[in-house]
């Protein structure tokens, strides 16, 4: 299967010529002996810059096939390589939004939005509307919306700008994204998919099915985390949907606006290189859910842990979950999760993440672990507490309410503000965005009141085994930034829907 824009480069690459353009290190080894001696010359000679004739430049150039081949890949009208990562994807979608419809119309988003969405809020001056995710109360962690859920925040929306959700989740919960597209396109609203933990879906018949094929309407895809490009590197996928019209001017407007003049042809090449990977790679994709579901088969078997997908259906917002994603509760046997993540990166096996009570195994499409290995590591490390499988957050996960949207997130994180005791705090309008890990849900977004209640439950969190507050000014959260004008927020401006359950 061809892939036009790296064989384009390697073919340039491979040409005697005299560089006297950027980048500086020219592909000459005596200009960049550390570079050379550490990437390698041949990596030096494919690290080209943009706007060359027969690479990316010109009508029906390699780098426009690569693109149109990504498109048909994952069914997309259109497809945009990103070269800072699906965080670039986030703020185009928020970026785009801000400037389709009216200006004041809301949009619907996931609370457990990844902070680059909240960036493209803050960055387009979105007015936004959330939806609470499910928690899973006792592991802490967070996973979709429903539809009824979706439906329930959408209920008295006049015209909604978009809807933004996640799927799959961080721990592989994938939502009904069928079901969830209707509800949005009920409401006359394009659904926005964070997909970014999901570009292998849909490329082989035991993986769920692509976001795309299902309704999504723009699909942000992290292709470097399972899918098998470089670090930084990601796809936004426009599907051929009853909004395409309409916001393919304004995602090109902003792909324009965050996108590097100065793309690195190593992260592109890499993207074209994946999906022509992910589009042969049948076998290599089924050695890898085996791999997945021995490994969860041994840690069944063995009895002292337990596999987090296993409890997916007590969810009514999870309808699936991904092979390559292994979750494990380690607070069942005992175990701190951080604790086991520390310990066995010292031990050369290095998992995805940690939280109070579960770690999660990640395994790229054609990725064959040493099971084994892993298993009898994880099983080897004693036991810090009875292994009553009470995890030491479970007191202090269920979500508090956030309090009320008084500015707009742009017009607050932009706004002059003060550092303040907690105490005094409370009543007043952040200027941070603040997100307790775990579960690592915003808590309080740029623009809405600190109430005492999440001010209870952030700082229960930060005092917990691995807890944090993400965003806080003073991770002891003596203090916390405010608005300094406070007649600036005398009324809110948006409610937030929706609250965990």
């Amino acid at each position: 299967m061809p892939t036009p824009y790296a064989d384009a480069v390697a073919r340039y690459a491979e040409t005697d010529r005299a560089r006297v353009y950027v980048p500086g290190h020219a592909a000459d080894p005596d200009a960049a002996p550390a570079l050379t001696e550490w990437f390698g010359p041949e990596l030096l000679r494919r690290d080209v810059p943009p706007l060359l004739g027969g690479i990316d430049k010109g009508p029906g150039n390699p780098l426009a096939e690569s693109l149109a081949l990504a498109a048909r890949a994952w069914n997309a009208r259109r497809t945009w390589f990103l070269t800072n990562g699906a965080s670039q994807g986030n703020r185009i979608a928020a970026l785009a939004l801000g400037a389709y419809r009216d200006a004041d119309a809301p949009v619907v988003g996931q609370r457990s939005a990844h902070s680059s969405f909240i960036d493209g809020v803050i960055l387009a001056g979105l007015a936004p509307r959330f939806v609470a995710p499910a928690i899973d109360p006792h592991l802490g962690i967070n996973h979709g919306v429903s539809p009824d859920a979706l439906r329930a925040a959408l209920a008295g929306v006049d015209r909604p700008k978009g809807v933004y959700l996640i799927s799959p989740s961080y721990f592989g919960a994938v939502a009904d994204v069928a079901a969830l597209a209707d509800v949005a396109h009920e409401a006359g609203a394009p659904l926005i998919v964070d997909a970014a933990w999901g570009a292998h879906f849909g490329f082989h018949p035991d993986l769920p099915e692509n976001p795309l094929r299902l309704g999504a309407d723009l699909v942000i895809s992290s292709t470097h985390k399972l899918g098998g490009s470089l670090t930084q590197s990601a796809m936004l996928h426009l599907a051929d949907g009853p909004y395409a019209d309409e916001l393919e001017p304004l995602v090109e407007r902003a792909f324009m606006l965050t996108q590097s003049t100065s793309a690195s042809s190593l992260l592109l090449a890499s993207l074209d290189l994946a999906r022509e990977t992910l589009e042969t790679g049948h076998d290599r994709i089924a050695a890898s859910i085996a791999a997945a579901d021995r490994l969860r088969d041994e840690i069944r078997a063995r009895g002292r842990f337990a596999v987090v997908s296993d409890g997916f259906g007590e969810f009514d917002d999870i309808i699936d979950a991904d092979p390559l994603r292994v979750s494990i509760d380690v607070a069942r046997g005992g175990l701190h999760g951080h604790t086991v993540r520390e310990q066995l990166e010292r031990e050369g096996i290095s998992f995805e993440i940690s939280t109070d009570s579960a770690v999660v195994a990640v395994l790229g499409a054609g990725v064959v672990p040493d099971a084994d290995r892993i298993v009898e590591a994880l099983h080897a490390i004693a036991p810090e507490s009875s292994g009553d499988g009470v995890s030491a957050i479970e007191a202090a996960v269920a979500l508090p309410a956030p309090g009320p949207l008084a500015m707009l997130p742009r017009a607050a994180f932009l706004a002059q503000g003060d550092a303040v005791p907690v105490a005094d705090a409370i009543g007043r309008v952040s200027t941070d965005a603040l997100a307790a890990y775990p579960p690592g849900i915003p808590n309080v977004l740029p623009g809405e009141v600190i109430t005492a209640e999440v001010v209870a439950f952030l700082q229960r969190i930060a005092g917990t085994p691995g807890g944090y507050v993400r965003g806080a000014v003073d991770p002891s959260l003596a203090t916390l930034r405010v608005v300094r004008d406070a007649d600036a927020v005398d009324r809110p401006v948006c409610l937030s829907a929706g609250r965990a359950a």
